[in-house]
């Protein structure tokens, strides 16, 4: 299939799936490609796409911390109760989660529209909320890897 019809595809499929992050971003790529752009812009996404996405989403997390809603005093407490330490052990797993999944993204990346269906099919049918494609491809990698297990991929 011709890659203008799939990103014609994915705007669909996030206007249909209500994720307007995916429609977008999917009508910017499609419009770059029609005006002739993509061969500049394209690539220079390839190298700072994920970078650049992970600092806003970082920003975002940090802005508390910056407005003074959340304390030193909160951050000891991390490091300090049995909760906390949950806590930061759950964010090392997804850390490692996450690699992978940027792994499965760069090596396969025919597995990206298959896991955007699958997360506007979540949204749409299981009453859940938009993720971005890291998350989903750390998702499906421990999938795949338990589906190895079983023989089942």
């Amino acid at each position: 299939m011709n890659g203008d019809y799939l990103l014609l595809l994915l705007v669909l499929l996030g206007v249909v799936g209500r994720n307007s992050l995916v429609a977008v971003s999917g009508g910017i790529l499609l419009g770059l490609r029609l005006a002739g752009l993509d061969r500049y812009t394209y690539p220079w996404l390839e190298r700072v796409g994920i970078e650049a996405g992970l600092l806003f989403l970082l920003l975002y997390t940090l802005v508390p911390y910056a407005r003074g809603t959340a304390t030193a005093w909160e951050l000891r407490r991390v490091f300090t109760s049995r909760r906390g330490l949950l806590v930061v052990a759950a964010g090392a797993a997804a850390s490692v989660l996450n690699a992978r999944g940027l792994h499965l993204l760069r090596s396969r990346p025919d597995t990206v529209l298959g896991m955007t269906m699958g997360a506007m099919l979540g949204v749409l049918l299981l009453d859940g909320v938009p993720c971005g494609p890291l998350m989903a491809a750390a998702v499906t990698g421990v999938l795949l890897e338990v589906g190895r297990w079983f023989g089942l991929c």
